[in-house]
């Protein structure tokens, strides 16, 4: 077994990482994006300024008169919010984000809306990019040291690590040398996307922070990696691949009692017997133990999920702009986060084999990849790249001095 000190950490092995988005006010995220429409045409019809301040609910960071550049990547109007018109403006047009470590909700990416957007992470969201986002150690939690999303992680979340450090998939965010010392002591080939993936696998949280532990046994990286690429589809839910993910027939959830058209339901609970997950009225089953059990920073996530989406919220704020009734596009989503969690408890007893198996055979220790000089990685590694080819807009309008 290698000392634990001698494991590798995330850290390292990815250099460059960027806090997560810091939004500042909910009502600019929804489980929907019509409500984001609604939303904003409530703010801009506002009667007055100061009721307009009052929906908008400034912060030290960005109120009515902030001047901001726009997004990288997002077409904005450019303008104070306190100057623009309804009807003249025409409403961000929203995106999928990633909220907490499984749940997809939409956000009007507005610079003038977000209190710290990270604009480097924006710069490098594309549809190559994958982004690893640790995940907080808590006491009995079964949930993932690492989550991997698609899109642009959002929220109270761990460091957010994207795996290319330019757009188009140019550039790894790997240590320099990490890959061909891997295939050195591999004897094969190894990818970026390969150390992706077997680190998807292995990572997991130790004192210093997410270990990763590295193997020079061939058949243990090929199952790591295997294992890695198939856990990166269900948390991206297929968006690299097309594959979406499914169960097998006759273990896939269904509508079996329909979900109500008027008004949310009051609650959510689970038939263990029947495998059944009850919403109000409504029931959908076969739902596995493993979905109804699955937990993440500390709370079950169906709950989570259900919560966010029909928790009670303050009357006469923007949060309040929401469906009347349960929309069908939300069953979808629910259907296939069921489908994730059940899959993701099967791959987990193939999980635990291979962090057994790892810990037994020979390692790439810390100690190693610092005598080849892979490890400490520059400090150039660990600061975003320069990937602008354009202007980007700056305050009002302006083009910004690069």
């Amino acid at each position: 077994m290698t000392a634990k000190q001698d494991v590798p950490l995330l850290s390292d092995l990815m250099p460059w990482s960027v806090a997560a988005p810091r939004l500042g006010r909910a009502w600019i995220m929804a489980p929907d994006a019509g409500s984001l429409r609604a939303r904003w045409d409530a703010l801009l019809g506002a009667d007055g300024p100061a009721e307009r301040e009052r929906l908008f609910r400034p912060s030290r960071a960005r109120t009515l008169h902030t001047a901001v550049g726009q997004l990288p990547g997002q077409a904005t109007a450019p303008g104070r919010l306190a100057r623009l018109v309804r009807g003249e403006a025409p409403c961000p047009e929203p995106v999928r984000v990633r909220h907490g470590t499984y749940d997809q909700q939409w956000l009007l990416p507005d610079h003038r809306l977000i209190d710290a957007a990270r604009p480097e992470l924006w710069r490098v969201a594309d549809a190559r990019q994958l982004f690893a986002v640790e995940q907080p150690r808590v006491p009995q939690d079964t949930g993932p040291a690492l989550a991997v999303s698609a899109v642009l992680p959002v929220g109270r979340q761990g460091r957010v690590r994207p795996l290319y450090r330019r757009p188009a998939g140019a550039e790894p965010n790997l240590a320099p040398g990490l890959l061909d010392h891997l295939a050195d002591r591999l004897g094969r080939p190894v990818t970026a996307e390969d150390a992706f993936g077997y680190l998807a696998a292995t990572a997991r949280h130790d004192a210093g922070g997410l270990a990763v532990p590295l193997t020079t046994d061939p058949e243990l990286w090929t199952r790591g990696v295997a294992l890695g690429r198939e856990l990166i589809r269900l948390h991206t839910r297929g968006a690299h691949t097309g594959e979406r993910p499914r169960l097998p027939g006759g273990r896939r959830p269904y509508v079996r009692a329909a979900l109500p058209a008027r008004g949310l339901p009051a609650e959510l609970a689970y038939d263990p017997d029947e495998e059944a997950l009850l919403i109000g009225e409504g029931r959908i089953s076969p739902v596995p133990a493993a979905a109804w059990d699955a937990h993440a920073g500390g709370v079950r996530v169906l709950e989570a999920w259900y919560e966010r989406r029909t928790g009670a919220v303050e009357p006469g704020t923007l949060e309040a702009v929401r469906p009347a009734g349960w929309p069908q596009e939300w069953t979808t989503d629910l259907l296939e986060l069921i489908t994730v969690l059940a899959l993701l408890g099967e791959a987990g007893a193939e999980q635990e084999r291979l962090t057994a198996a790892v810990g037994d055979a020979p390692p790439v220790t810390a100690g190693e990849l610092t005598a080849a000089g892979v490890l400490p990685a520059p400090a150039a590694a660990r600061r975003p790249a320069s990937v602008l080819d354009h202007q980007e807009e700056g305050p009002d309008g302006q083009f910004a001095l690069l």
